[in-house]
């Protein structure tokens, strides 16, 4: 079978939202302390406390937005237990990640300074579990410009000009550990927390309830029922596991490849399935659909605390991002924001550390490439292709989306899932004419293959050679196992 991918580019209607390409930072492991946070006099380059290179790095990858405290952690989280001096703030016990001692230094004034850095959208997950609504005064103390208690607070703790914040959730996961709710009783939770969730100074915000996870499409048939007109987005967590029978990052077999990559291209029907619920009490899409946690779960590595959830980030990685996002793209009629877990140190991390040292990890590039997506137009578009064999069982062997900037360049993004066999691919356009194409492709000659401390660049993108411009598009050879986005102007 020819693999055939047929572009309409005088049809894009819809825009890909930036916001789909968000990250999530959870207080759990090393993500926050020693990912973001080395504190001021740390010999690590930082700015406030907060280290220079993952900053860098994640601002060359375009970051939208980021998704904080967590999380689990979320709901066992006081934030005024972290303003005011640092000495002086309380300690709490991390009971989901690790039992270890959180000292609070990071906290809102820190995470708000990081986002600034950064130039991205915060996104605050406030606490519903253990806290009462008075959490959601929150809000008050960010955005408030006027007098009154929690504005003065803010001031007292040197910050004077209020913050702007769009992206609030409430609470998390609160089918599981955010408290075991029924999504009945969550409903109504929801809609009294909802309503202490004030837009002040001109600040509007973008209100999240917690949504449900897999195939939990009651969850979302509640919610809808209960909350439409109260809530901007629904939130939603998938996660494709980690293969077949092995669950290490770095040491796996092709069957452990297969069922990875066959579990990420489940993401196509979830949305669809849980779109079509929304579509039945909101059929103007109105509501955002926001999958703030998503990714692969492997094993931790060998040493290091299981409740951290550290883990290597491979190749095959590098395809579920690119699987994911190619998912995210078809679907952002409904799709809006969405949080890769976990930006640093944690499950599918973008960036590693290690002391001094820093890598940016197949992932990482997959996003890096992929950001001439954000705010593009999304291009109709139709993909024929073979299958990628395994064991009886089969899964498309490529997956793609394309788009058009405002510059008017074209992007198409393409992978290739099968690990052996590398793929002719025949892109016919209409409505646009092909007269440069140019592009990068990440690959490696192992399955396994990552970057470590000792080689950083040994997964990273390259120069795609061989592209050709034909009358009605042009044709390429993808390699095995590879992710590959081109530029058509």
């Amino acid at each position: 079978m020819a693999n055939r991918l047929v572009i309409q580019a005088d049809l894009g209607r819809e825009t890909i939202s930036r916001h789909i390409y968000g990250h999530f930072s959870e207080h759990l492991g090393r993500c926050i302390y020693g990912g973001y946070w080395v504190d001021e006099d740390s010999p690590i380059p930082n700015v406030r406390g907060i280290r220079s290179d993952v900053v860098e790095a994640l601002k060359r990858m375009k970051i939208p937005n980021l998704r904080w405290p967590g999380g689990c952690f979320a709901d066992e989280y006081h934030w005024t237990d972290g303003i005011g001096p640092k000495r002086k703030r309380p300690c709490m016990i991390n009971t989901h990640w690790g039992g270890v001692t959180e000292n609070n230094h990071f906290g809102t004034h820190e995470f708000f300074d990081l986002c600034e850095q950064l130039d991205c959208e915060p996104y605050i997950c406030g606490n519903v579990r253990s806290g009462t609504v008075q959490e959601m005064q929150w809000v008050e103390y960010v955005t408030f410009d006027g007098i009154s208690p929690m504005a003065d607070l803010r001031r007292r703790n040197g910050r004077e000009k209020p913050w702007k914040i769009k992206f609030w959730g409430v609470g998390n996961e609160n089918w599981g550990c955010g408290g075991q709710m029924r999504p009945e009783y969550y409903a109504d939770q929801y809609r009294r927390y909802a309503t202490y969730l004030r837009n002040f100074a001109g600040n509007k915000l973008f209100k999240i309830a917690c949504g449900g996870y897999g195939e939990n499409y009651q969850w979302t048939e509640v919610l809808m029922r209960e909350c439409m007109g109260r809530m901007d987005g629904l939130s939603y967590h998938y996660y494709c596991g980690s293969g077949k029978e092995s669950r290490s990052a770095t040491k796996f077999k092709e069957i452990d490849w297969f069922h990875q990559l066959k579990g990420a291209l489940r993401m196509d029907e979830l949305l669809a399935r849980h779109s079509t619920v929304m579509d039945k009490y909101d059929p103007d899409r109105k509501v955002a659909f926001v999958v703030d946690e998503w990714g692969a779960w492997h094993q931790v590595e060998s040493g290091t605390n299981p409740g951290f959830l550290y883990q290597q980030n491979s190749l095959r990685d590098a395809l579920v991002a690119g699987v994911t996002l190619d998912i995210f793209n078809a679907h952002c009629g409904r799709v809006k924001v969405a949080n890769l877990a976990q930006t640093v140190n944690v499950l599918q991390a973008v960036v590693l550390t290690e002391g001094k040292k820093m890598l940016l990890t197949p992932t990482y590039h997959v996003f890096e490439m992929y950001k001439v997506h954000q705010d593009a137009t999304l291009l109709p578009s139709r993909l024929d292709c073979e299958k990628y064999e395994f064991a009886g069982e089969s899964i498309p062997a490529m997956t793609a989306s394309a788009s058009l900037s405002a510059g008017k360049k074209m992007h198409v993004s393409l992978c290739n899932l099968d690990p052996k066999k590398s793929q002719r691919v025949q892109i016919d356009i209409r409505g646009f004419e092909a007269r440069k194409v140019a592009g990068r492709v990440l690959t490696a000659k192992t399955m396994t293959a990552h970057n470590t401390f000792d080689k950083p660049n040994a997964v990273k993108p390259a120069a795609l050679k061989g592209a050709k411009i034909a009358r009605t598009g042009l044709s390429l050879q993808l390699p095995a196992m590879s992710v590959v986005v081109l530029e058509i102007a």
